[in-house]
């Protein structure tokens, strides 16, 4: 089993392989937009919504694979419009979680019918919920580029305003601050990133990239900036790593994936507490 989990026969082989290079630069460019994200994710608490979002992220790419049109391309419209109906429907934090399952759970009915209906190659249907390398082309990698040049662009003109919202949302309010636009703004953004995430690591781990590198960062830093350093390092690890551990197993990347962020929050959460006990005998 071990030697099934991690083996590296072929590995160098493989990195010569273009789509093998697709998936690379396409894990890459995620890293680096997820972990700009996931810091302020996890401040504002808004870890349902991502779920949510990949959810619908897959219900889009569902019915894209259906009619036969892009799979990211769909992932993408599915994730924005769920991603705008949580931030036009639930922008209070009493209301977010009900308005979530409710649309979840619409999407996945939708999204399960799609699949069913769908009469290609089971791979496809496999891979929009686990993730495969293979999916990654030269038209998902354009699709890529847009979409993190958009994110990043718009992180430029609304990152210090989003963060002081992030922060304290009721100061920032009394400040003049636009929040409720920021929310919405915001959640367009999730919805976009997710939808990259789901072709490579699949719907149902999107958490690892979208959660876990914030959540593990904010355990070691309080300060914005080293926790947005600390999430981009982990989130590039998580992704390029478990892209090449995947390889020579031929096995999906979303678990090695998952298995590399989750390894980097413990150690984090263990580095946090020696801290801890060392302020104390101080």
């Amino acid at each position: 089993m071990i030697d099934r989990l991690f083996s590296f026969d072929g590995t160098l082989a493989l990195l010569a392989e273009p789509f093998v290079q697709n998936a690379l630069i396409a894990c890459a460019v995620l890293g680096l937009v997820a972990g700009l994200l996931t810091p302020l994710v996890v401040s504002r608490g808004m870890a349902f919504a991502v779920h949510g979002t990949a959810e619908l992220a897959f219900t889009g790419g569902a019915a894209a694979l259906l009619i036969g049109l892009e799979v990211g391309l769909g992932s993408v419209v599915g994730a924005v419009v769920a991603a705008t109906v949580f931030g036009v429907l639930g922008l209070r934090q009493r209301e977010r979680d009900s308005v979530i399952g409710v649309v979840i759970a619409f999407g996945l009915g939708l999204g399960v019918l799609f699949l069913s209906l769908y009469e290609g190659r089971s791979a496809n249907r496999f891979g929009l919920l686990t993730g495969s390398i293979v999916a990654v082309d030269g038209t998902n990698l354009r699709v890529l580029a847009v979409v993190a040049v958009l994110v990043l662009l718009t992180l430029l003109v609304v990152y210090r305003p989003l963060l002081f919202a992030s922060t304290d949302p009721d100061v920032a309010l009394a400040r003049g601050v636009p929040v409720r636009a920021l929310s919405l703004v915001f959640a367009v953004l999730i919805g976009l990133v997710t939808a990259l995430a789901v072709p490579i690591v699949g719907a149902i781990l999107v958490l690892a990239v979208m959660i876990v590198p914030g959540a593990a960062a904010n355990r070691v830093t309080a300060n914005p900036v080293r926790a947005t350093i600390v999430a981009v390092v982990i989130a590039e690890v998580a992704l390029v790593g478990g892209t090449i551990l995947s390889l020579a197993p031929g096995l999906p990347v979303s678990a090695y994936v998952a298995t590399i962020g989750f390894v980097a929050y413990l150690l984090c959460r263990l580095v946090a507490r020696l801290r801890g006990r060392s302020v104390a005998r101080a």
